[in-house]
């Protein structure tokens, strides 16, 4: 279990490389569904752009390989794809330890930038979709990280101060929009590599 700092009142989680295993699968699709567009990302280009919106990262993309991939048509069969394989990801255990440890103690919350669907199938994966009073995805229209409104409506809805939250997260853009909400945040890659060494 990760340790969380002291008056603590409220949890907020990232969904995807934060509770589910589920990134390996993410950046496979992306080159798998990119692959018709000839389109080849460069390595490491997913986790520099994990946590934003899959329309943005498209936009980037666009930009960058001078295509035009509609992002609607894009989203439809790269989320599709990844529902079909829901099977495949596992739960990331560190962290849904600490989950499990605070659930019904400490009111959570789970924000993430992969739509609805996909979050919503994921925590059912792994028996943890119950767990949490608050769900928000790139579904909601609230701005997406690195701002730090996701964070900021999750305290809200959870009726728990920013400041009195801490969030757990995998990315570069989850951890810049966490801290702008004035959370306290786990790094969870460092976790992981702690665990391995």
């Amino acid at each position: 279990m990760i340790e969380i700092p002291a008056g603590t009142a409220g949890l907020v989680f990232d969904c995807d490389g934060t509770l589910v295993d589920s990134m390996p699968l993410h950046t496979l699709l992306w080159d798998e569904c990119l692959l018709p567009f000839g389109v080849k990302l460069p390595k490491g280009f997913i986790d520099v752009h994990a946590g934003k919106p899959t329309d943005i990262i498209l936009d980037i993309i666009n930009t960058e390989h001078g295509v035009s991939i509609d992002a609607l048509e894009f989203l439809d069969a790269k989320e599709g794809r990844f529902r079909e394989r829901l099977s495949e990801v596992g739960a990331i255990e560190p962290v849904v330890e600490t989950a499990r440890r605070y659930r019904g103690v400490l009111p959570m919350a789970v924000v993430s930038g992969g739509c609805r669907l996909n979050v919503v199938g994921a925590l059912e994966g792994i028996g943890a979709l119950d767990w949490f009073d608050v769900i928000l995805t790139a579904d909601d229209p609230i701005a997406p990280k690195p701002a730090p409104d996701l964070f900021l409506t999750a305290a809200k809805m959870m009726g728990v101060e920013a400041k009195k939250c801490h969030a757990f997260e995998d990315a570069d853009a989850g951890l810049q929009a966490a801290l702008g909400a004035g959370m306290t945040v786990t790094d969870v890659r460092i976790v992981l590599a702690n665990e391995a060494a």
